[in-house]
């Protein structure tokens, strides 16, 4: 009775973890940049004085912080050196694409921002007609003169979404 109740219960959590939403957001203008999962997990980048970038990571009530640019010395052993076969590839070059193309179609942009400036009056005078093309079927770009640049994306996606995208062909 008990193992049956621990297992409609761990099922009903996996269930549950399929309909999380994930969301990916990148500000350049709040210098903000994430990725979350639901309530449950984030991990931001953010800009560090010491080691250019670091790495936050929130799991439920734990809190990480590292550094994926420092470089780790590894000791130098002679067994290490042993040659190993070479790593043959699970999926062909276009088969991969194709698949990576299906799971991002499965992301709805919620929100996307783009205000540049090249620095030169003329390539913003040829780059506006193409934002003002772009606002007409997509919306958010903008070409300013006064030499502000950001860039404002605000992705989601469910992973039962990503597995369906796995399992349709």
């Amino acid at each position: 009775m008990w193992l049956t109740g621990i297992l409609i219960g761990l099922l009903l959590v996996v269930i549950a973890f399929l309909f999380v939403p994930i969301v990916l957001f990148i500000d350049t203008q709040t210098e903000q940049y994430y990725v979350r999962l639901g309530a449950l997990a984030k991990a931001s980048v953010e800009a560090d004085e010491t080691e250019i970038v670091l790495i936050k990571l929130k799991i439920a009530f734990l809190r990480f912080t590292f550094y994926p640019l420092r470089v780790k010395e590894k000791p130098k052993d002679k067994m290490s050196k042993v040659k190993r076969s070479p790593r043959k590839r699970g999926m062909k070059g276009y088969k991969a694409i194709r698949m990576g193309t299906r799971v991002m179609r499965t992301f709805t942009v919620k929100r996307l921002l783009v205000d540049i400036d090249t620095g030169d009056c003329i390539s913003n005078a040829k780059l506006y007609p193409v934002a003002a093309l772009l606002n007409y079927k997509i919306g958010g770009f903008h070409v300013n003169f006064e030499g502000r640049n950001r860039l404002a994306l605000h992705l989601q996606n469910r992973p039962i979404y990503m597995i369906r995208s796995f399992i349709n062909n």
